[in-house]
C-alpha cells in the first residue's frame, strides 16, 4: 500500500512533458487545479478529464503506473463520500430510520470524488516528469519576485524540493519497517480500529528515528560540501524555448475554456 504513493517520485522518459521548462508544469498544475474549482457541470468536468488524458498521454508514464498511487488515497476518499452521502440535507432519495441518502449529497460526494481524483494525478504527473534539482530552481525563479520583501527565497524552495522528495524515501522506510515488524509477530492487518491504532506505536517510534538520522545525514552532507545558500549558479540554466510559450498559451486557453463553461451552462442541481 505505502510503495503505491507516486507523489513525490520521479519517472525517466523521453517525452516532450519531460522536455518542458519545470516552472511551465508548475504554472500549469496551479492551472489545472484552478480548473478543477471553476468547473461544476458535466462539460466542466469533461474539459478536466480531457486535459488530464492528454497530459497523461504526453508525459508516456504507464497508466497503471500513475493511478497506482490512488490505491494509498482510497480510505480518504472512502471518508469523503459517506460523510457527505449520510449527512448532506436535502430531497432524500432513501432512508431506513436515521440513515437517510439524498440527491445533493450524492451530487456533492461525486464532484468531490472526481476532483480529489483528477488532484492526485495531475500533481503526481508534475513530480513523475520533473526531477528534485528541477523542481528547487523552478520554485525558485517563479519566487524571486518575493526577494523585495527579504524572503529567503532560495531556502525555502530548497525546503519544499527536500520535502516532496523525501515523501518516496520514508513512505519505502515504512513499508521495510512495517515488513521488520509483522515478521515479528506485529498485526497491522486487524479489523478493530483500536488494534490498528496501537499497532501504529511500534511503527512511528523508528519511522521517526530513521527519519531524522537521514535529515542528520543530509545536513552533515551538504555541510561537508560547503552548502551556504543564498544565490547560486547552475550548470543547467533555465531557458524559456517556444514549446514552452505554445505550453503556457494552450494552459491559458483551457482556463479561460473552462470559466466560459461556467458561465454560460448551467450547474449541476
Amino acid at each position: 500500500m505505502l510503495r503505491d504513493i507516486t507523489l513525490g517520485q520521479y519517472y525517466p522518459a523521453d517525452s516532450l512533458l519531460h522536455k518542458l521548462d519545470p516552472r511551465v508544469k508548475i504554472v500549469g498544475t496551479i492551472i489545472y487545479i484552478a480548473i478543477l474549482f471553476v468547473a461544476d457541470n458535466v462539460w466542466g468536468y469533461l474539459l478536466a478529464a480531457m486535459a488530464l488524458g492528454v497530459m497523461i498521454v504526453m508525459s508516456k508514464v504507464p497508466v497503471r503506473f500513475i493511478f497506482k498511487g490512488m490505491r494509498a488515497i482510497i480510505f480518504l476518499l472512502m471518508i469523503t463520500v459517506v460523510f457527505n452521502v449520510f449527512l448532506t440535507p436535502g430531497r432524500v432519495l432513501f432512508q431506513w430510520k436515521a440513515i437517510k441518502i439524498t440527491y445533493e449529497g450524492l451530487l456533492i460526494a461525486g464532484t468531490m470524488a472526481i476532483r480529489l481524483i483528477f488532484l492526485i494525478v495531475g500533481t503526481s504527473i508534475m513530480t513523475l516528469t520533473t526531477t528534485p534539482n528541477q523542481l528547487t530552481d523552478a520554485l525558485e525563479a517563479l519566487m524571486s519576485p518575493f526577494k523585495k520583501i527579504k524572503l529567503p527565497v532560495h531556502e525555502v524552495a530548497m525546503m519544499m524540493s527536500i520535502a516532496l522528495r523525501f515523501i518516496p524515501i520514508l513512505m519505502e522506510e515504512t513499508d521495510k519497517i512495517m515488513k521488520a515488524q509483522m515478521a515479528r509477530g506485529a498485526g497491522f492487518d486487524s479489523k478493530r480500529l483500536t488494534d490498528r491504532a496501537k499497532s501504529l506505536i511500534p511503527l512511528l517510534v523508528p519511522l521517526f528515528v530513521s527519519a531524522f538520522r537521514r535529515a542528520n545525514d543530509l545536513a552533515m552532507a551538504m555541510e561537508a560540501r560547503c552548502y551556504r545558500g543564498g544565490e547560486r549558479t547552475r550548470m543547467k540554466p533555465l531557458q524559456y524555448c517556444s514549446r514552452d510559450y505554445m505550453s503556457y498559451a494552450v494552459l491559458w486557453i483551457v482556463l479561460i475554456g473552462a470559466i466560459v463553461i461556467r458561465v454560460l451552462l448551467p450547474a449541476m442541481v
